[in-house]
């Protein structure tokens, strides 16, 4: 018998019990770029009041991103008017101290472990200090990501803040496909590497 757990299963099931018994929570989405964005965005938006939270310091450039983050202001223009979104500071000096030592781990390794650890424990932070009734990500949407471990990793840093996680696989029931969609309709910018210096190298 497998052992994998089906994570959009458990967040389909959340989402019920909240619908059960008629609430509409709020939630802090960390959000990495727009394409990943759109499709999130519109399965959550059904049922939460949704904050947005663009922190990535693994980006390798100012201007990368700027990029992402403009991108990400402009569909949610269209896509959820009038939302809130935080858009935090370039913070590269962050991103590099909390891979120190891990420059040489391959793409999908512990260097990405870290990563996602970083953002994941930032938004669970600032879900806290905003009094979110939740928080999550939309970085399980993307199908080279390893969602069993970004749920891992989001669970602990919600239970450190004080902040409950959702879990999600926000790829499944056709949400990577759905995002490609989105993207084509909105003309966004979709970005051919992850994000990091490390991811650019890899995709050349």
């Amino acid at each position: 018998m497998s052992g994998k757990v089906n994570y959009d299963t458990k967040m389909l099931e959340l989402v019920a019990g909240m619908q059960t018994l008629g609430q509409r929570p709020s939630i802090l989405l960390h959000v990495c770029c727009a394409p990943c964005t759109s499709a999130v965005v519109e399965r959550l938006m059904q049922n939460f009041d949704i904050l947005l939270y663009f922190d990535n310091p693994n980006l390798d450039t100012r201007q990368e991103h700027d990029l992402r983050a403009s991108e990400t202001l402009r569909l949610l223009s269209k896509l959820l008017p009038g939302a809130q979104v935080i858009v935090s500071p370039y913070e590269p000096v962050v991103f590099q101290e909390a891979v120190r030592g891990l420059e040489q781990s391959p793409e999908g390794g512990t260097r990405c472990e870290a990563c996602f650890r970083l953002r994941l424990s930032r938004s669970a932070s600032k879900a806290a200090e905003m009094k979110c009734d939740w928080y999550t990500t939309t970085l399980t949407i993307s199908p080279h990501k390893d969602a069993a471990l970004l749920n891992r990793l989001g669970l602990a840093a919600g239970e450190a803040a004080g902040v409950r996680f959702l879990p999600s696989d926000f790829k499944k029931r056709g949400g990577y496909q759905r995002s490609l969609e989105l993207s084509r309709e909105y003309g966004l910018y979709r970005q051919d590497y992850c994000g990091c210096v490390f991811s650019r190298r890899h995709s050349l």
